[in-house]
């Protein structure tokens, strides 16, 4: 198989194995009263819609899937679908937070509350805290995205300054049972973050999140500062009552994701070389760091045709002030950046995309390398160095046509590089 086709198989496997149908084996028994589902993130629609269609028929069964614009799969039966704003915030998304609230406050002892997470539900369960505004929750979303901060660290804020995350809408549904079931987008996948963890205890402290906007340099509104020096805005922790009727469980991971790609590779006679799947920092540094290891791969290594697969969650930090000329994701900047390092070698070609298909500022998943694309960015007078320096990774690749565009994938497990040495 040609190299850039068999990159886009092992991406296409690794997304299928993170697909809505996985919640299916994990479903708990239907309860003696009814269950609210409430789906949030990029999987939600998905997750939501198999749910339904395996649910017993007799058993009470009403609910919400809050899926970023364009992520719904039609009409799920006798679950609501609202699409909102991601990653900041908006009305849609806080309208939907309220409602959920309000249903799941009208649960009792008989009755289940199935939380559906995925990547992507912070920004979609929008209800801020007490005394702030929707405008302040997007002040402080901004300028997260912006400041190059780790996804742990943003959630913990996210969780502090909300009324539904970081356990809260645990609270409100108490003492129904309570069934989590979701898809990791987070590095180490810990379930209290994905989705900023509105059923699970929160480790994380206000101080924590006050010390973080700090440490970042995020302009804070005063009402930000306010709400999380007052005591009322810590999150509710291990060993609460509210978590006494509550279960938990991971249906799908980077992990699965990177062995579904591995195990595809093997079939076409490529070996595969799984690097982590938790691989954090800032995404140039990353594709530096990996052009080293393929170049001593394609050196060293017997094993050849081979494939180093990787996931987790790279970051790239923007300046304060708006650049006009950065387009562009994590993945496309990590390629740029790997491009660069390789210097062209013969041997080489990548691939990496973001498994929910959207990179970043633009609609792609990722990009794809080959030993050309240094040349070719010569021959229409672009410079890579300045593109990375710009951020700009849409326009060199834009440039080359050598976009990934796969539109929603309704799932979300995290970035997905994969580097074939021939």
């Amino acid at each position: 198989m040609e190299p850039t086709a068999l990159l886009r198989a092992l991406f296409d496997a690794a997304v299928a194995a993170a697909g809505g149908a996985r919640v299916l084996p994990f479903l708990p028994p239907p309860p003696r009263g009814r269950t609210l589902v409430v789906a949030a993130g990029k999987a939600g629609a998905a997750m939501a819609q198999a749910v339904a269609q395996h649910w017993p028929s007799e058993a009470a069964l009403s609910g919400f899937a809050v899926v970023p614009y364009g992520h719904g799969v039609g009409p799920i039966p006798r679950i609501a679908t609202i699409e909102a704003a991601h990653p900041v915030p908006d009305q849609a998304g806080m309208d939907a937070g309220v409602q959920i609230l309000a249903e799941a406050r009208l649960l009792g002892a008989d009755d289940l509350l199935l939380c559906l997470m995925s990547g992507g539900a912070s920004s979609l369960l929008t209800v801020p805290g007490a005394s702030l505004s929707l405008e302040d929750k997007r002040a402080i979303n901004r300028g997260l995205l912006r400041s190059g901060a780790d996804i742990r660290t943003m959630n913990a804020v996210r969780k502090h300054l909300s009324a539904i995350k970081g356990g809260r809408l645990a609270a409100a549904a108490s003492p129904a049972r309570l069934v989590t079931l979701a898809i990791s987008d987070i590095p180490g996948d810990d379930i209290a973050v994905i989705g900023s963890g509105p059923t699970c205890p929160d480790p994380s402290t206000s101080a924590e999140a006050l010390a973080a906007l700090a440490r970042y340099q995020i302009a804070t509104p005063p009402a930000v500062i306010a709400h999380l020096t007052n005591p009322a805005s810590e999150t509710p922790k291990s060993g609460d009552p509210i978590f006494a009727r509550a279960d938990a469980a991971l249906v799908a991971t980077p992990a699965d994701a990177l062995a579904a790609a591995a195990a595809l590779a093997r079939s076409m006679g490529v070996v595969p070389i799984i690097l982590g799947d938790a691989i954090e920092g800032e995404a140039a540094a990353i594709g530096a760091q990996m052009a080293a290891q393929a170049l001593d791969y394609a050196r060293s290594s017997a094993d050849r045709p081979c494939v180093l697969l990787s996931g987790g969650e790279t970051t790239v930090t923007l300046s304060a002030q708006p650049n006009p000329q950065a387009r562009g994701g994590r993945n496309g900047e990590f390629l740029l950046a790997l491009a660069i390092a390789l210097g062209g070698d013969p041997r080489i070609y990548a691939l990496a995309c973001d498994t929910d298909g959207i990179d970043g500022s633009e609609q792609n998943a990722g990009a794809v390398i080959t030993p050309t694309s240094l040349a070719r960015l010569a021959a229409q007078g672009l410079r890579p160095e300045a593109l990375l320096s710009a951020h700009a990774s849409y326009t060199a690749f834009a440039a080359l046509g050598d976009l990934i565009v796969t539109g929603p994938t309704r799932t979300n497990v995290n970035d997905f590089r994969a580097i074939l040495i021939v």
